[in-house]
């Protein structure tokens, strides 16, 4: 196989491309977290109410549920790769390079789907405020990029393992508490009327967060997927 940059794209892509068409077939990472995330947040609405909340707890209750949620369907990408004893074939025909960054992308569709179903739904049962939308967004779509960034190696280690869905969120919780705790910050301001100047900070830690974790667990995902 060709070892550019556009053979490692197609290939990624290519991974990426069989991915979709089994979840497609399947759906069974898509049907988990949209699961968890529905009844996680209809339970939390009818508990707190739609009116009187606070902006921090608006923003707290938002990224819990997608972090929950995205803990219950992100390691499919490895796990289905296991238990279904494809994951030595995939070692033969892909790089290590490749097989991550099409994992990475799958995570990234599927956490943004489930993104674009949760946010109306929740604006809709929290009765959050809507006037800055635009910013709300691109937090959101960093925050997305961050988790994905974070999750993908962890999926990968933790694949073989006996207990896997309590271990995946048990290993990964640690690694995003710090960029769950700036993606509440950066809600809070932003749900309190505040614009891109005053979560600048934030965003540039999310961003920063994302390359990090995306290029060391490109150097370490080697190591993982050769085990």
């Amino acid at each position: 196989m060709p070892k550019s940059s556009s053979g490692l794209a197609y290939r990624a892509l290519a991974v990426f491309i069989k991915d979709i068409r089994l979840e497609l077939r399947t759906r069974y990472a898509l049907n988990a977290v949209l699961m968890f995330a529905v009844t996680t947040l209809a339970a939390v609405s009818f508990s707190v109410g739609q009116s009187g909340l606070s902006a921090q707890l608006l923003a707290a209750l938002f990224w819990i549920i997608l972090f929950f949620s995205a803990m219950s369907g992100l390691a499919q990408a490895f796990i289905r790769e296991e238990e279904a004893a494809t994951a030595t074939t995939l070692r033969l025909m892909a790089d290590p390079d490749s097989v991550y960054i099409g994992k990475l992308m799958f995570n990234f569709t599927l956490l943004c789907v489930l993104a674009a179903i949760i946010t109306p739904i929740f604006f809709i049962f929290t009765d959050a405020p809507t006037d800055n939308l635009p910013v709300f967004v691109l937090v959101l779509v960093m925050g997305v990029i961050g988790l994905v960034a974070a999750t993908t190696l962890v999926a990968a280690i933790i694949a073989k393992a006996f207990v896997k869905g309590a271990l995946f969120a048990v290993l990964s919780f640690p690694i995003l508490m710090p960029l769950l705790l700036v993606l509440i910050l950066a809600t809070e301001k932003v749900m309190g009327g505040g614009t891109l100047g005053d979560i600048a900070t934030e965003v540039q830690f999310t961003v920063a967060y994302g390359v990090v974790m995306i290029a060391g667990s490109i150097l370490l995902f080697k190591f993982v997927w050769g085990e």
